[in-house]
């Protein structure tokens, strides 16, 4: 665990990502609007941190590719990534970050499973089902943060990244 500039974060893990989000022949390229806040720098496990932000950006990527297919002349596939500072329960301090996109969604149905380990969407071979199960475990269980997902069919999905600014028990600036 150390003090980590979350934003960096999320940036090298785009950084890794950008050849996904580039044009293709199938359609356009994925647009990245970041609306990020003033942040101090935030107590955490930062590979595992990155590795949510990995989980949870690949799948906003998978789901806007698989719109392309229905891409009209004005739809724009797009990821908003936006910074913010809160309090969870208790009046603790904490970062939120919330990942957005603008692609199919996904039914109530679904997103009460996708937490679940070995649940997934996608066709066999594609992806394991742990990516979600990872990252919740990561925030809740190791960050004691929140981790939740709103989405609509139609209307894009958005993962809400929540954890405290300081971790209980860490010291070591």
């Amino acid at each position: 665990m150390k003090p980590v500039n979350i934003h960096e974060g999320i940036d090298n893990t785009l950084l890794i990502l950008q050849y996904r989000l580039k044009a293709k022949p199938e359609g356009c390229a994925i647009q990245i609007i970041k609306q990020y806040t003033d942040l101090p720098l935030i107590e955490c496990y930062a590979g595992q941190i990155n590795q949510v932000f990995m989980n949870v950006l690949s799948n906003a990527i998978d789901a806007l590719e698989q719109d392309r297919q229905s891409i009209s002349e004005i739809y724009i596939p797009t990821i908003t990534i936006r910074t913010t500072i809160s309090e969870i329960s208790g009046n603790i301090p904490s970062v939120v970050i919330s990942i957005a996109d603008n692609g199919p969604g996904i039914s109530e149905q679904t997103i009460n499973l996708i937490f679940d380990p070995f649940f997934t969407t996608k066709p066999v071979g594609k992806g394991t089902g742990l990516g979600l199960s990872i990252s919740y475990q990561i925030i809740v269980d190791k960050h004691g943060g929140i981790f939740k997902c709103d989405a609509r069919p139609g209307f894009g999905t958005e993962f809400w990244i929540e954890i405290p600014m300081q971790q209980q028990g860490y010291r070591g600036y």
